[in-house]
């Protein structure tokens, strides 16, 4: 299972302003905290504050959502390889639930839809990538389930 970054469309607010570089690894998709806070139109330490209490209060396990990545950073003159913490879709989706902002507002919005979507169809489907051929192959996929 290969680790990339990738500029991936998880979300677009109505504006079209949010778009968030996400890290691909094992099928899933990995946000830092500042990417979280980001996504959500909050402080970093906004999203600190509702991580800790999802893990307090047992909603997620945070040996299962949150992974140290070696990142290679650049610091001055020289490049050195970090070890930073990212969190899975389940972390940020408890997060998006949980940030009281218009953006994380208009996200449970949008999850809400994709959810329902998913219920009523059996499937959701994102049109842009859909359209422009860049991903799954959505008709083999459909085939597949």
């Amino acid at each position: 299972m290969q680790n990339r970054f990738t500029e991936f469309l998880l979300y677009t607010t109505p504006n079209g302003k949010v778009k968030v570089e996400v890290f691909l690894r094992n099928e899933n998709i990995w946000l830092t905290q500042a990417k979280i806070a980001e996504l959500f139109g909050v402080d970093r330490s906004v999203v600190t504050k509702h991580l800790q209490n999802i893990f307090q209060e047992g909603e997620l396990n945070k040996n299962a959502t949150c992974a140290k990545i070696a990142q290679v950073q650049i610091e001055g003159q020289r490049q050195v390889t970090r070890d930073v913490e990212f969190y899975n879709l389940d972390a940020i989706l408890s997060v998006g639930y949980r940030v009281n902002s218009r953006q994380a507002t208009l996200f449970r919005i949008w999850a809400t839809q994709r959810l329902k979507e998913y219920i009523i169809k059996g499937f959701a489907l994102n049109d842009d990538r859909f359209k422009s051929g860049k991903s799954m192959n959505y008709f083999s996929e459909l085939q597949l389930n």
